[in-house]
């Protein structure tokens, strides 16, 4: 006679109650490393280029202007070079890192 799920279910745990075992490793057992955290953060930038390239794409379809009038009304902000330049910093930084670690991820 076939077993029902929560028969199979109750006997799974009952088997590894008795056995003591951890039923799997947690993450707080892990030492952090470097390859680990490259492999998190080229995920994360991963997720967040193609989360802007969506955006900016949705964007371009939507709004109404073309993208040079978006532009002057940047321009028009006067912001200082400071600013600019740390934007363009953040804006390429995320697609080095992810080009980068992936070559050598590749290698």
């Amino acid at each position: 006679m076939a077993t029902t799920a929560r028969e199979e279910m109750r006997r799974f745990w009952e088997r590894n109650e008795r056995s003591g075992r951890p039923l799997s490793p947690h993450v707080s057992i892990y030492k952090w490393s470097l390859p680990m955290a490259m492999s998190i953060s080229h995920r994360g930038t991963g997720v967040a280029l193609s989360l802007g390239v969506s955006l900016f794409s949705v964007a371009a379809l939507l709004l109404p202007e073309h993208f040079p009038h978006y532009l002057a009304q940047v321009r028009a902000l006067s912001l200082g070079p400071a600013l600019v330049c740390s934007a363009k910093f953040l804006l390429a930084l995320p697609l080095c890192y992810h080009t980068w670690n992936g070559v050598r991820h590749l290698v």
